[in-house]
């Protein structure tokens, strides 16, 4: 910041304000479509609501922490930041800690407290673009300096990820280090040749696992199996059908109902077309579209490029997710197994999705002036 010249103002409220709604969209939805089963799984039709309100009050918290600490700082730590998310993706293979859940190894368990560490890898490899995408800059043209040492990291990270069965996280990861090389300035004929360099790959993992097969053949025809790998997608139908326009009123949707399989979590989403309907729907698309519109305006007025494409990590860490989530819930994109942000039940997204923010919002309150680049 020493060479940057910039004013402090007041954090970006309008940001503060869509985060907070879409929350409390996410503390409703879950108590809706869990209750029911919470009730018949662990004879509390709370469970599920209480933890997504502790799960809040520590995302809000590391939030706050987020906000007071200046984003500059991470620049000092970031080798240690990068290393220890590494070190928390390799730790799910270590027996006592690894914990796998439908057969996948994604969750680290300490005691009662469990988390999924591919969500911090997400915004440590965001942290670490930036840092050296603007360390890089003045050479960001060149193949071996701007281009390829960020395709190797991204890679390794990636790989990692995959090795988890977690082909959705590793999908956003090279997703988002591809956007945050575009607009740090790498040329494009890099950018095109990783990007159909990756078709080829994505291709060998996709028929090299079966159930990613299934998947896509649900994708393309779910009545071709509608018992079987095409349920959920008809049953998320099925919801939006039965929504209509104003929806069935919160807490009366039938889908949930052990209908729809992981309904407050992956496709809660379709809880909400539900119960309500296509306005509802609408307005939880307008919010994430405004989050995103701020998102990207504290990137234009950030006072460095550290923190502008920190705040494009950040925003599309959120929105690219979001986009995803609600692409698979509608049919329009195969299931890929990742959460709704800020609405979907889960710990680990939750408090990475608020230290995301809180970040964001740190970096609106540095605003740059005339002539700072």
């Amino acid at each position: 910041m020493d060479n940057c010249d910039y004013q402090r103002v007041h954090i970006d409220s309008w940001l503060l304000f869509c985060v907070i709604f879409l929350v409390g969209i996410g503390v409703t939805m879950n108590y809706s479509a869990s209750a029911v089963f919470s009730e018949e799984r662990f004879g509390d039709s709370y469970y599920f609501l209480k933890r997504t309100l502790i799960f809040s009050l520590i995302g809000f918290s590391v939030m706050t922490v987020g906000i007071r600490l200046s984003y500059w700082r991470y620049k000092n730590f970031v080798y240690f930041i990068l290393a220890g998310a590494l070190f928390l993706v390799a730790a799910v293979f270590i027996p006592g800690l690894g914990r796998t859940i439908s057969g996948a190894n994604r969750w680290v368990q300490v005691g009662p407290v469990t988390f999924q560490p591919s969500e911090a890898a997400k915004v440590a490899m965001i942290i670490f673009l930036a840092y050296s995408l603007e360390k890089k800059s003045k050479r960001i043209k060149s193949f071996t300096v701007g281009f390829m040492p960020h395709v190797l990291f991204m890679s390794v990270v990636a790989a990692s990820i995959l090795y988890q069965r977690d082909f959705g996280s590793a999908a956003t990861i090279a997703a988002i280090t591809w956007v945050m090389m575009f607009v740090a300035g790498v040329r494009i004929p890099y950018l095109l040749g990783m990007f159909f360099g990756l078709l080829p790959m994505a291709y060998m993992l996709i028929s090299g696992s079966e159930y990613r097969k299934q998947r896509i053949l649900a994708f393309l025809n779910p009545w071709s199996d509608q018992y079987g790998s095409g349920f959920q997608m008809i049953q998320s139908f099925v919801a939006f059908n039965e929504g209509g326009w104003f929806g069935l009123g919160l807490g009366q949707g039938q889908q949930k109902l052990f209908f729809l399989p992981e309904a407050h979590t992956d496709f809660i989403f379709s809880v909400i077309g539900e119960e309500l309907g296509l306005l509802g729907v609408g307005f939880v698309i307008a919010l994430f579209g405004f989050f995103c519109y701020r998102g990207f305006k504290i990137s234009l007025d950030a006072p460095d490029l550290f923190g502008r494409y920190l705040a494009v990590g950040c925003t599309l860490l959120i929105g690219l997710e979001a986009l995803l989530n609600m692409g698979v819930v509608m049919g329009l994109l195969p299931t890929k197994g990742l959460t709704l942000p800020f609405i979907s039940y889960g710990g680990s997204s939750l408090v990475v999705s608020l230290l995301a923010v809180g970040i964001l919002l740190n970096i609106s309150t540095y605003k740059r002036v005339d002539n700072a680049w």
